[in-house]
């Protein structure tokens, strides 16, 4: 798989991917002069957070839908609607309100709030299924490169497990389900951190919860199975070592939505926590030795995963 001039990438995305840019410059700056926080942030660092995000996933689609031969009218309109209908509402919903200075998410406080979260949940839900749908006409493409024919399937599978963990967040906490069965109206419904509550004690830049669980750290980490995927498989070169790398990488998001669900700080992980990432990092280490292993016995270290079946097409059938 040849790599594309930029002037050749999906037009819309590599727009909306610039305009990210600028929002996350703007943003910095907002960090600096804007005094203001939320919730013990700076008012500022989501819209920083999410613009950058959506400038790695934007980039990233754009690259392969110009990759594609095949429907790719289909792909080029799924594209642009995911800009749209997706990304734009999205990050304009945040952006509104760190601007009056009020939280975005779970914000049920007045009419005007809930009715930007509802904007922000709806177009999270067209996301997830725009990404299904482009990760589907994706796969179906014709490749000789077989490592990234494995790595696209498996990092947008891996993306959309990543994306749903955000749902996880909105569902009312134990406490807020108790008021609500009790009748109360409350103006925060949903939550990221888990044993402890929203606003406390963060990492720095990242804000991650110190003090408790946070489902922000799965959501995020398989989000960008988009990216590392790919990347995975245009360094590795080889199909099984591709697997290897997204069962280790799916392993490691669900290690982390576990430890986030039982009120763990990424920070903090107890001995149960660590065992379970120690099992892991043995269990992909050692896949991968047997297979370099193999791979040297057999005489196909360095092969390049689409080079070589693209060179022996090429040779005249007495020569193969």
């Amino acid at each position: 798989m040849n790599a594309l001039p930029w002037r050749t990438w999906h037009g819309p995305l590599v727009s909306c991917a610039v305009a990210m840019a600028v929002l996350m410059s703007v943003s910095a700056v907002g960090l600096v002069v804007d005094g203001r926080t939320v919730m013990g942030e700076g008012v500022w660092l989501k819209p920083f957070k999410f613009a950058a995000s959506f400038c790695l996933y934007a980039l990233t689609l754009a690259w392969m839908i110009s990759q594609v031969e095949r429907w790719r009218r289909t792909l080029w309109w799924l594209g642009t609607v995911t800009v749209a209908l997706f990304v734009l509402p999205e990050i304009s919903a945040i952006t509104f309100q760190a601007v009056r200075g009020v939280r975005s998410h779970f914000n049920f406080a007045t009419t005007l709030d809930k009715s930007v979260f509802m904007v922000m949940g709806g177009a999270a839900y067209l996301g997830w299924g725009l990404t299904l749908a482009l990760g589907i006409f994706l796969v179906l493409q014709r490749r000789v490169d077989r490592a990234m024919a494995w790595a696209i399937p498996l990092g947008v599978a891996i993306s959309l497990a990543g994306m749903s963990v955000g749902y996880l967040m909105t569902a009312p906490t134990p406490e807020q389900a108790h008021a609500l069965a009790g009748g109360a109206e409350l103006i925060t419904i949903g939550a990221h951190t888990v044993g402890a509550p929203d606003g406390g004690a963060g990492m720095p830049l990242l804000g991650w919860a110190t003090g408790g669980g946070d489902l922000r750290v799965a959501h995020f980490v398989g989000l960008h199975a988009l990216q590392v995927l790919p990347l995975i498989a245009l360094w590795v070169r080889r199909v099984p070592l591709v697997i290897v790398a997204a069962f280790g990488y799916a392993g490691l998001t669900g290690l982390l939505v576990w430890q986030a669900q039982r009120g763990q700080a990424l920070v903090h992980p107890d001995g149960t926590t660590l065992l379970a990432a120690g099992g892991l990092l043995a269990a992909v280490t050692v896949a991968t030795a047997v297979l370099r292993r193999f791979s040297v016995r057999s005489g196909t270290r360095g092969q390049s995963g689409f080079a070589e079946p693209a060179r022996r097409l090429r040779e005249p059938a007495g020569q193969r």
